[in-house]
């Protein structure tokens, strides 16, 4: 596993302006300046998981990679690990966020989730050097960069005192969108969960919830067939993920010439990936 340490001016944006950004940032797999390009959400929750979250957290997980988002959370027990089996069976990208350096991942038992998520395209990220000793704090300062390179939080199920709150949390600070999974009112481990709805928290059920909340329109593509067969293609296709619709603005940002753009679009159609809404608006098909 090949390690690359971020000094802050290769930070992504995103965690450049968050309260205490980190001093220092470790990352493995996949260039987060490339997963950033995507539509983001952190799917996080309680550790000792019921089976109705794990039920529909491996389910929204599924769905939303399934939509090309790239899914985050910690690599913990529980609902983070479940978030990342569920987005790479989906053929997804995933980013893991450690409490510890990347060359000891915590904890032990997700290690090769951990290796298949930098595999399948994804990526490791860490604050924490070589040699440092995973600490209790570090968990919860972990939840502030969880927050940070996604653009909303959701949380599928969570006791009162659930560490996920923490997320929740950091989000708010960050100005982030935080929704939440309605859960059983007489279970101890919907608790959290249901007092985050009750304060304002975007009720979630289903995953057509989440795509709103981000901007987003439903698509019929696999998260597997949301990839050009070159960077031209992929760079249109990164821009339509993000909600960029309009054909005039879709030219622009991509910065291709008017014959490469026009190239792009007529074989991406072609390919079955995007369709035309009319009026020089296009979408993923």
């Amino acid at each position: 596993m090949k390690i690359n340490k971020l000094t802050l001016g290769a930070y992504p944006e995103a965690l450049r302006h968050i309260p205490s950004p980190p001093a220092q940032l470790f990352h493995a797999g996949t260039p987060l300046s490339e997963l950033m390009k995507r539509p983001r959400v952190a799917i996080v929750g309680s550790r000792s998981v019921s089976p109705y979250g794990k039920q529909v957290t491996t389910q929204l997980a599924r769905q939303l990679a399934e939509q090309g988002i790239v899914i985050i959370s910690g690599l913990a027990l529980g609902v983070d690990g479940l978030a990342h089996q569920a987005t790479l069976e989906a053929g997804g990208l995933a980013i893991a966020v450690l409490p510890s350096p990347l060359q000891v991942i915590a904890p032990a038992t997700n290690r090769q989730l951990g290796q298949a998520i930098i595999e399948r395209g994804g990526a490791l990220v860490s604050e924490y050097a070589e040699g440092a000793f995973p600490q209790k704090q570090n968990f919860i300062a972990r939840n502030r960069l969880v927050a940070g390179l996604s653009q909303a939080i959701l949380i599928t199920e969570a006791a009162e005192k659930s560490g996920s709150l923490h997320t929740a949390r950091f989000a708010l600070e960050q100005g982030k969108d935080v929704l939440a999974v309605p859960g059983n009112i007489t279970g101890p481990g919907s608790v959290g969960a249901n007092n985050l709805i009750k304060a304002g928290a975007t009720p979630v059920t289903s995953y057509v919830d989440v795509l709103h909340a981000l901007g987003l329109e439903e698509h019929q593509t696999a998260a597997t067939e949301v990839r050009g067969r070159n960077a031209y293609e992929q760079r249109v296709l990164d821009l339509l993920l993000q909600g960029v619709g309009d054909g005039d603005q879709l030219f622009h940002q991509s910065q291709l010439s008017t014959s490469e753009f026009n190239q792009v679009l007529t074989m991406l159609e072609i390919g079955g990936k995007i369709r035309s809404l009319g009026a020089n608006h296009w979408a993923i098909y």
